[in-house]
C-alpha cells in the first residue's frame, strides 16, 4: 500500500468537509472491503477519513419507519430484535453475507458502498473499465461465470456483491446521505448504477456526500411472508451465483402484493417488477410462479461461462416462492 494521511472527525459535518477537501479521500469504518482493495493496489487513496466516532449506530423505529445508522454493524442489525421482527428479510440477507467475523466489522453504510468482486477488477494486470476507464472489459470474453445477465453493457458485466442491498431493494428502502448542501434522500433502487458507458462509478452519490442512514418502511404483511435465498458454491463466505429476496402480502391463496429482487445478476440490485405485477391478484401456484419467473428472465443475456444462470435464476425464483408459501 502507498502511504496515506489519516483523519478522524468527530461530526458528520467535519467528515463531509474532509471529503470535499481531498478528491482522493476515502471514508473508512470497518474496512472489510477498502483495505483489501488498497492492499492489492486497486484503490490508492491519499487520505483515509475514519468515521467510526460518528454517532451513526442507532437502530430505531418511529411512524412506521425503521432507521438504521450507517455505522451500525451488519451483525448487530441482523440480530436486532426490531429488525428480526419487522424486517426478517433484511436479517436473513445480512446473515447470508460473508463470515461472522466480517459481519462483526462491516457496517451498513460500507455494505451499500462495497465494490464488485469481479476477479478482473482485482487483478491490476488485466484490462478493466471499472478500475481503469477505457482499457476494456476482460470479463466479456474471459471467465465470466459469476457475471451479470441483466443490465450489462459492452463496457462492464460485473455484478453488485451485496446481499443486504438485495433485501433493501425488495423492501423499498431509502438511503439518507449528507453533503455540503445538506441532507438528501435516495431510493435504494436509484442509489446504485448500471455500468453503461461509465462502469467506474458504482452509485449516484455526489462528490463529498456520505451515507448517514438507511430507512426502511415497515410492512406487517411482508414481515409475515418473506424469505431470502442465496445460491452459492459453498455454504459460507461465498458470493451469490444468484439470490432472491421475496416478500408477499397473501390472503388465503391469493397474492395481494409481491416484492421480488435478485442478486448476483446485475451491476445493481435487480428488482423483478414485471414478475411482481404478474403475481398481483394471482393464486399462489407453481404454474403462476413459473410464469412469473419466465417473465422476470425475458431480457436476460448470458456471456458463456454464466449461461447456467439463465436456468438457475428462474429456478431459484420458483423455489423461493414455493418455500415461502409452503407449496
Amino acid at each position: 500500500m502507498i502511504p496515506f494521511d489519516y483523519a478522524r472527525p468527530a461530526t458528520v459535518g467535519a467528515a463531509v468537509a474532509s471529503i470535499n477537501k481531498d478528491a482522493t479521500a476515502q471514508l473508512i469504518a470497518g474496512g472489510t472491503n477498502l483495505v483489501d482493495l488498497m492492499k492489492r493496489g486497486v484503490m490508492s487513496p491519499q487520505k483515509l477519513i475514519d468515521v467510526t466516532r460518528l454517532p451513526l449506530k442507532e437502530i430505531k423505529e418511529a411512524n412506521g419507519i425503521i432507521r438504521i445508522g450507517a455505522l451500525a454493524l451488519n451483525s448487530e442489525v441482523a440480530e436486532n430484535e426490531t429488525i428480526r421482527k419487522a424486517l426478517p428479510l433484511l436479517s436473513q440477507a445480512l446473515n447470508a453475507g460473508a463470515s461472522a467475523q466480517i459481519r462483526n466489522m462491516a457496517t451498513v453504510g460500507g455494505n451499500a458502498m462495497q465494490r464488485t468482486r469481479c476477479p478482473y477488477f482485482y487483478d491490476t494486470v488485466m484490462p478493466c473499465n471499472k478500475r481503469q476507464p477505457g482499457t476494456g472489459c476482460s470479463a466479456l470474453k474471459g471467465y465470466n461465470r459469476m457475471h451479470a445477465i441483466f443490465g450489462a453493457s459492452d463496457k462492464c458485466i460485473a455484478v453488485n456483491p451485496s446481499d443486504m442491498c438485495i433485501a433493501l431493494a425488495a423492501l423499498e428502502a431509502t438511503v439518507i446521505v449528507a453533503g455540503a448542501k445538506g441532507e438528501r434522500r435516495i431510493p435504494i433502487l436509484d442509489f446504485h448504477r448500471l455500468p453503461g458507458d461509465n462502469p467506474a462509478k458504482d452509485n449516484n452519490l455526489q462528490k463529498g456526500e456520505m451515507i448517514t442512514a438507511i430507512e426502511v418502511p415497515v410492512n406487517k404483511a411482508f414481515a409475515k411472508n418473506s424469505l431470502y435465498q442465496k445460491i452459492r458454491d459453498r455454504a459460507s463466505y461465498a458470493f451469490a451465483l444468484v439470490s432472491v429476496a421475496a416478500a408477499l402480502d397473501i390472503k388465503g391463496k391469493t397474492i395481494q402484493q409481491a416484492r421480488l429482487a435478485m442478486g448476483g445478476v446485475a451491476h445493481k440490485p435487480w428488482r423483478l417488477t414485471t414478475a411482481e405485477t404478474f403475481l398481483k391478484g394471482k393464486e399462489a401456484t407453481v404454474a403462476n410462479f413459473q410464469q412469473a419467473a419466465a417473465l422476470a428472465l425475458k431480457d436476460a443475456k448470458s456471456y458463456g461461462h454464466n449461461d447456467f444462470k439463465l436456468t438457475l435464476a428462474p429456478n431459484t425464483i420458483v423455489h423461493t416462492l414455493k418455500t415461502l408459501t409452503g407449496i
